[in-house]
């Protein structure tokens, strides 16, 4: 008889020849459990994902209601449906600026594509700016605002009219013209290795965007929903963008993608053509449940408050000769190293100990920090040792 661990080989799809492979029995709050009963620390959150830790009570009972009332009934945008509306109304309070306006998707890719269509309609112009080591998602569309030739070369062409620029450098910022539809930046860059955008970068991209009537879009499908210790991100710098894009832990476990703008904007997707972008599942009743219930723990359990001081903490017990640099905004934070071999060591070391790290597709050099957010001052201890323990 195949084991559960055959059949994931032999069936699911896999994307690398040597998955984790941790097979998961449940997993509750910041642990993540196998068919043993081992318990592992979760700091990977599913990339950002798990923001309020896992199974929590109040998404769970979300969840539930819902599944009882109904389901699907239709496309997204033709019925109205509670969870949904009363989730953009909520986005749109939560931005507190002219981002009023939430079409909901299934994923931040798909946020990433409608947002580039939403930019290209509104505007008239074709091209579209992005920035060197970013990711926005592996859809063809999203993949032509990567720079990385090895990963891309194989799947093009892809779209044409796309700049790349160089992140954090103003002098660049001349090459937005009149002819950008777009400027598609991720207010701390993800896969690069959790690096932030400067402030005075941010405030002098968005004055060129002004300046040239293009859209400005944050993607904050990482960094959005209370991971750097605001609500947004670019809340942090006080540069407010023309789009905002969010997945990942928006939907608190289940698959939730969504951007934000200014009604005047969005409205251009009903006409000339009608139906301007479309989507079956986007605004899913069920994920926009889970996710209002999200929402509210967040503000319940005063969450946010306290990431300053677990970023201070995690940054002061990681300040180690072993380990280059730590950068990052809150709990979103990358421990630099001097190799891939040390990476891998230290990953190995933890998973052995029931610690979950990761690293990153641009910057294999580097370890992933991205707990959930409730994490304890304990458990904070107990991952730094794990790390340096397993370094040095």
């Amino acid at each position: 008889m195949h084991t559960l661990r055959d059949l994931f080989f032999n069936h699911v799809a896999q994307t690398s020849d040597l998955p984790v492979g941790l097979t998961v029995s449940n997993a509750t709050k910041e642990y993540i459990y196998d068919e043993n009963g081992k318990a592992y620390l979760d700091c990977i959150s599913g990339i950002a994902v798990s923001n309020i830790g896992h199974a929590h009570p109040a998404v769970v009972r979300a969840i539930e209601s819902q599944a009882n009332k109904y389901l699907h009934t239709m496309v997204y945008g033709e019925h109205i449906q509670s969870p949904q509306v009363l989730l953009a109304q909520k986005l749109s309070m939560l931005t507190q600026d002219k981002l009023n306006a939430v079409y909901f998707v299934n994923s931040g890719a798909e946020a990433v594509e409608g947002s580039l269509k939403l930019a290209r309609r509104y505007t008239g112009r074709k091209k579209i700016i992005a920035f060197e080591n970013a990711y926005h998602g592996s859809t063809l569309g999203a993949m032509s605002l990567w720079t990385d030739a090895e990963n891309t070369d194989v799947y093009g062409p892809f779209l044409e009219n796309v700049c790349h620029l160089q992140f954090n450098n103003i002098d660049e910022l001349s090459q937005i013209d009149t002819k950008t539809a777009c400027v598609i930046v991720e207010p701390v860059q993800g896969e690069a290795g959790y690096i932030p955008a400067t402030i005075d970068f941010l405030m002098a991209l968005r004055d060129k965007c002004n300046e040239k009537g293009c859209l400005l879009i944050f993607d904050e499908i990482q960094s959005g929903m209370g991971r750097t210790g605001n609500i947004f991100a670019y809340q942090h710098y006080n540069v407010i963008p023309d789009i905002l894009l969010l997945a990942k832990a928006l939907g608190a476990g289940l698959p939730l993608g969504a951007f934000l703008a200014d009604k005047k904007i969005m409205d251009s997707f009903t006409h000339n053509p009608t139906l301007g972008h479309m989507t079956t599942f986007g605004g899913n009743p069920l994920c926009c449940a889970a996710s209002l219930a999200s929402i509210q723990v967040l503000e319940e359990e005063n969450l946010l408050k306290k990431i300053p001081e677990k970023e201070k903490l995690f940054k002061t017990l990681l300040h180690d000769s072993c380990i280059y640099e730590v950068r990052g905004i809150g709990l979103m934070l990358a421990v630099q190293l001097n190799s891939y071999y040390e990476v891998q060591k230290v990953i190995q070391y933890a998973f052995k100990q029931g610690v979950l790290l990761d690293w990153f597709l641009y910057n294999n050099a580097a370890i992933r920090i991205a707990p959930p957010l409730t994490i304890s001052e304990n458990q904070i201890y107990e991952v730094c040792h794990t790390i340096i323990n397993g370094l040095c």
